[in-house]
């Protein structure tokens, strides 16, 4: 194996370990509440009490079942390692924030009930990715955008108040907070353009009085 290739192996495990580390932990905390017949949903977000605000630390790591638990650990590792892997400078800081905000959030405007599970961290990063692919002139992030599209579009019907045992509130405010910080990140995580790139952006330019549209 070459050293490219040693380094990109590496690179793409360093990427995938947070994310795993995550999914591992908000699964031993199920596994634990059954085991041990535990009801951590009082942990949650309750909007506007005091003792709601523990649910900002506690919220995404408890789920009140496996198929809810299912549904975000998978998510979770895929965006979570495109994170990680395409944006390296800013993923700490991207997903330490989209972790606490929404619950904050929560906290501050949803409604009064028990706000559990990771799905607001999961519209965030699936936000950030693809609005990240939007703001910068890179062709890797679009790519990685079209990807999110591709692969979770369909997440995006979550936001409204469809059902009403689903926190569209926690995906809402995830999906705000990665949109935010989309701008802010935006000039991070800089590739090296390639040559071909700059001469497809040159003949762009050049061929501008040529361009038509047929009726």
């Amino acid at each position: 194996m070459s050293t490219d290739e040693n380094s990109e192996s590496k690179k793409l495990f360093s990427a995938l370990l947070i994310p795993a580390l995550f999914v591992i932990l908000i699964v031993n905390v199920k596994l634990i509440e059954v085991f041990f017949h535990l009801n951590f949903a009082s942990l949650g977000v309750y909007p506007r009490t005091i003792t709601g605000l523990r649910g900002i630390l506690f919220a995404p790591l408890i789920h009140g079942s496996f198929n809810h638990l299912l549904s975000n650990s998978i998510p979770l590792l895929l965006l979570g390692w495109a994170t990680a892997y395409f944006y390296p400078v800013s993923s700490n800081k991207v997903f330490t924030i989209i972790y606490f905000v929404p619950s904050i959030l929560v906290w501050l405007f949803a409604r009064q009930a028990f706000h559990i599970g990771a799905s607001g961290i999961v519209y965030g990063l699936g936000s950030f990715l693809f609005f990240s692919g939007v703001v910068r002139r890179d062709v890797r992030a679009i790519v990685v955008s079209l990807l999110v599209v591709f692969l979770y579009g369909g997440l995006v019907w979550g936001i409204f108040p469809l059902e009403p045992q689903v926190s569209f509130e926690s995906h809402f405010f995830g999906l705000l907070t990665g949109f935010l910080l989309a701008f802010v990140f935006k000039n991070k995580d800089k590739y090296k353009r390639y040559d071909w790139e700059d001469e497809e952006e040159d003949w762009d330019k050049n061929n501008l009085e040529i361009k038509y549209f047929d009726n």
